[in-house]
């Protein structure tokens, strides 16, 4: 199977919705190679910062991005070898990523580098525009959420489980600023595909929430 007729599942949805969790456990159980796409700003708001280059500086920041000395190790996350797993999931790199993610030319820098983990068995991606903008030929589509506060209440448990100091007033309102900018943006806006599955996990287990999109694409695999 060449690389473009991987199949591939596209799980696309806010911040702090779960489809991280969902997408890595739905790739296991299908044997997939996963991207996490959101991980890919992080890491390029992160390279600004230490660069110590102004975020909204486009041309700058987008030269960051084309050359970006990105490494990913099951787990592991790699920014010019250096460990920097924890430093890009703090409050601070997600609002740097969504920021940098407005940028144009930072877009379509990341654009083939996504589009590049494709491969054979197949891929989960999770994001923001999987199934609108990078693999628009997705297998299956997925478009996952759960209500600002539940998002807000596992983002905090998230981060105090890693020892990071969090606040639970803050984290919900980011959350609500970040919704506000990802659906706003010029490019590539989050929002649900209409030939996307709509999933809401606020009620939902990691568990529950594996097991239907498991079974979506089964059914839209499943040979005519």
């Amino acid at each position: 199977m060449s690389a473009s007729a991987a199949p591939v599942i596209a799980i696309d949805g806010p911040s702090a919705s779960g489809k991280g969790a969902v997408a890595q456990r739905v790739a296991r159980r299908l044997h997939f190679h996963y991207l996490d796409s959101g991980a890919l700003y992080r890491l390029v708001g992160l390279a600004a910062r230490l660069a110590q280059v102004n975020i909204d500086d486009e041309r700058r920041v987008t030269t960051l991005a084309a050359a970006l000395d990105a490494h990913f190790d099951d787990e592991d996350i790699y920014l010019d070898r250096q460990l920097v797993t924890d430093a890009i999931r703090s409050e601070e790199a997600g609002a740097d990523a969504s920021a940098v993610a407005t940028l144009p030319g930072v877009r379509q820098a990341l654009l083939l580098r996504q589009r590049a983990f494709r491969a054979a068995p197949g891929l989960v991606a999770d994001g923001r525009d999987m199934g609108s903008v990078v693999f628009p030929d997705a297998a299956v589509k997925i478009y996952l959420t759960a209500d600002a506060e539940e998002r807000a209440t596992r983002r905090y448990k998230q981060l105090i489980g890693k020892g990071m100091n969090a606040s639970m007033a803050a984290i919900f309102q980011d959350i609500q600023a970040r919704d506000d900018r990802d659906s706003r943006r010029a490019i590539a806006p989050l929002e649900k595909c209409s030939d996307a599955m709509f999933l809401d996990t606020t009620n939902l287990s990691i568990d529950d929430a594996v097991e239907q999109v498991v079974a979506r694409y089964a059914t839209a695999t499943q040979a005519p």
